[in-house]
C-alpha cells in the first residue's frame, strides 16, 4: 500500500472520529463529553499518530531488521510525546479531570487500533 493511500484511509477515519466527536456534542448538551479543548487534543493525537505511522511504514518498506526498529521507535516516541502532551497540559490547564483522560486515551486508542489495523494489513500482503 503505498504512502498517499494509507494518508487517505487514516485522513477518512480521523473524518469519522471528528463527526462522532461533534454528533456527541449535539446530542449530549448539557453533558461535557468531548472536553473543552478536545480540537486540540484530537489534532496533537492525531498528528503524532500519522508522523509514528508514516515512520513505521517507511521502515518497512527498507529491510525487514530496520522495520522492527523503525515500528520500536515509533511507539516509544509515540508515547513519550503523549505523556509529555498530557503533563503539560494538566498543568497548563489544570484540568486533572475524567473527562480529558478519557478523552485522550479513547482517541490514542482508537487511532493506534487503526494503525495497527492497516500495518497488519500490509504485513499479510507482503507474507503471500
Amino acid at each position: 500500500m503505498s504512502i498517499p493511500r494509507l494518508s487517505l484511509a487514516f485522513l477518512s477515519f480521523i473524518m469519522m472520529l471528528a463527526g462522532i466527536a461533534v454528533i456527541l456534542r449535539e446530542v449530549f448538551p448539557v453533558v461535557l463529553l468531548p472536553a473543552r479543548n478536545f480540537w486540540t487534543v484530537f489534532i496533537f493525537v492525531s498528528g503524532i499518530t500519522f508522523i509514528a505511522y508514516i515512520m513505521k511504514v517507511l521502515g518497512l518498506k527498507m529491510k525487514a531488521e530496520t522495520g522492527i526498529i523503525a515500528i520500536m521507535a515509533s511507539v516509544g516516541i509515540k508515547m513519550i510525546f503523549s505523556m509529555a502532551f498530557v503533563l503539560i497540559y494538566s498543568e497548563k490547564t489544570g484540568d486533572k479531570g475524567g473527562v480529558f483522560l478519557a478523552n485522550f486515551f479513547s482517541l490514542y486508542f482508537l487511532l493506534s487500533f487503526f494503525e495497527i489495523y492497516t500495518l497488519l494489513r500490509n504485513l499479510r500482503h507482503q507474507n503471500k
